[in-house]
């Protein structure tokens, strides 16, 4: 999910005007070809346009993904438009279409693109929570759903077996910091979220977690970015969060793997998995 993460930091997630599925199409090819990093040249709103023309991009659910395909060299470019009174989109379900994420994609990044598109819809098929999009209110909340969106197919990615050992790792690691000073461990399982945190130059960071109360939480704190650069254990409140690993990225953008552990007594508030 990565150029999708990307879009949402870059402020690719715009409201759409009203208009047409083509209208709308054109719309979001504009602003990928206005991004800085595309060669001057590249015709984007005629490949996702020849594109629709034999293959239609609706996912149902009032989702679409078209993509605009290219020979040229480069990274796969995500841009997403919210349009409140929905799209006619001839979507398999015949309903109208709220959210359309359009992929830029160059021949060499097609694998990674096929990636996350199968995982974008493998996760909306599961998960109730994401398929009543008629419902937002404004593009602040079309935003929340691609973070849910993005956290569900994030979570769901991890087998049964690491999160055991996350979980065993976690509270080893709780001990060792005298989180709990010689006292029997009885540690809350429930307590301990996990959450990735996508930290950006000039950018607030974006947390990805099951747990909206955490998420609000950690969006609260004003120096979370430098604190997570500084230390692999962060401590606000009743909350203790432990970074796991992180993975920086080109552009200086760093991907912390983190656990949290909320307060006790503390209630989960989540979407619903998509795990059965």
């Amino acid at each position: 999910m990565k150029a999708l993460l990307t879009a949402l930091q870059e402020g690719h997630l715009l409201e759409l005007p009203e208009g047409t599925k083509e209208e709308s199409l054109q719309f979001l090819s504009r602003l990928i070809e206005a991004d800085p990093d595309l060669d001057a040249g590249s015709l984007v709103e005629e490949a996702v346009l020849t594109r629709e023309k034999t293959k239609n991009s609706g996912l149902g659910y009032g989702w679409a993904c078209p993509v605009a395909r290219t020979p040229k060299e480069g990274e796969v470019i995500c841009a997403a438009g919210w349009s409140p009174q929905g799209i006619e989109y001839n979507s398999p379900d015949k309903k109208p279409v709220h959210l359309i994420v359009l992929y830029y994609v160059p021949d060499s990044r097609k694998n990674e693109y096929l990636k996350e598109i199968a995982a974008l819809n493998r996760v909306i098929e599961k998960t109730p929570a994401l398929q009543n999009l008629a419902t937002i209110k404004d593009i602040a909340e079309a935003r929340h759903k691609i973070l849910d969106l993005i956290n569900v197919s994030l979570e769901s990615s991890i087998p049964d077996a690491k999160a055991r050992m996350i979980r065993l790792e976690t509270k080893a690691a709780l001990v060792a910091s005298q989180e709990v000073q010689k006292q029997p461990v009885s540690l809350d399982l429930s307590r301990i979220v996990p959450a990735s945190i996508l930290v950006m130059p000039g950018g607030r960071p974006t947390i990805l977690a099951q747990d909206t109360e955490l998420i609000t939480h950690l969006e609260g704190l004003p120096n979370l970015a430098e604190m997570l650069a500084r230390d692999n254990r962060v401590e606000q409140g009743s909350y203790v969060l432990l970074v796991r690993s992180s993975t920086t990225y080109q552009l200086e953008r760093v991907l912390y793997d983190c656990l949290v552990l909320k307060p006790a007594g503390s209630p989960h508030q989540s979407i619903p998995s998509s795990r059965n």
